[in-house]
């Protein structure tokens, strides 16, 4: 039976974690750093990641959710309230790109450059300044590697500078991501659902829920976070049923749902809504406070 990973047979007993895109993107990369003994499985899509996980083919998986300068991965936002999954981690990775082409090309003789619509976005000072057109690929990785098959130095590929040592490609330009603090944060799914120990550090807690459609709903269902001293760091609005009043929210809290003021803010929570459903209760990343 075919797998959404790819067919590699890993070492006996090593785990597996999936990410979306090809060896040498960010999110192999976040895998490399967070779990370096496990092996690093690719996915063609966010869907074939999850896909593997509930299947048991892959652990877990590392999926991109946020970044400082291009926003939420709209994607990975729609899959995870209806996802079996649960969040049990999270990893912040400063991402750097380069500017990638094929050995003998020149910076003054690229004409186009590849890449995944994030990172395109992510660099757009370069591209106006040379004049570039972007072309849009898959990931950053598979961006170097179409660039590599291509063999035209007009053709240039913004990706991660370890893309470049994989898929033979020389560096034109280091650093070209617009700002300094371009960092995207993953999220670390299971099919187990493994809350953080109470009261063993810091804590984020995910959940998504439904308001009752009343007048100032939403207000009233958050006005318990805020009478309760709780940080909220997240709130994320979705259509629902193609209807295009919002009605549905992914949110995120620094605390553990059994620290009293967390506890009470849920419970005045469930007031105001149909449904809240918590999708994982997890250690929070030290980045957090660096």
């Amino acid at each position: 039976m075919s797998t959404p990973v790819d067919d590699a047979v890993g070492e006996p007993g090593r785990r597996r974690v999936v990410y979306q895109g090809e060896p040498g993107s960010n999110s192999h990369l976040a895998c490399r750093q967070r779990f370096p003994a496990w092996e690093p499985v690719a996915a063609a899509s966010f869907e074939d990641c999850f896909a593997a996980v509930e299947n048991g083919d892959a652990d877990l998986a590392m999926i991109p959710i946020d970044n400082s300068v291009a926003g939420r991965v709209a994607d990975i936002h729609h899959f995870l309230p209806t996802s079996p999954l649960h969040i049990v981690g999270e990893h912040f990775l400063r991402v750097r790109f380069a500017l990638l082409g094929v050995p003998g090309a020149t910076l003054d003789g690229v004409k186009t450059v590849h890449s995944h619509v994030h990172a395109l976005g992510q660099c757009r000072r370069v591209i106006r300044e040379h004049g570039f057109t972007p072309v849009i690929s898959g990931d950053t990785a598979g961006a170097a590697r179409e660039v590599k098959e291509a063999g035209d130095p007009t053709q240039a590929a913004i990706s991660p500078p370890w893309a470049g040592e994989i898929y033979g490609l020389e560096v034109l330009l280091d650093d070209v991501e617009d700002e300094d603090h371009n960092t995207t944060r993953f999220v670390v799914l299971s099919r187990d659902l493994e809350q953080a120990p109470h009261g063993d550090g810091p804590v984020v807690t995910s959940f998504v829920f439904n308001v009752r459609n009343l007048p100032a709903a939403l207000y009233k269902a958050l006005g318990g976070f805020a009478t309760n001293g709780v940080n909220m760091t997240k709130l994320e609005s979705y259509m629902v049923g193609g209807e295009f009043t919002a009605t549905q929210f992914l949110a995120e809290v620094d605390g553990h749902p059994d620290d009293p003021p967390v506890h009470r803010a849920l419970e005045e929570l469930a007031f105001f809504t149909t449904e809240v459903k918590v999708l994982g209760v997890y250690p929070a990343d030290p980045f957090r406070n660096a």
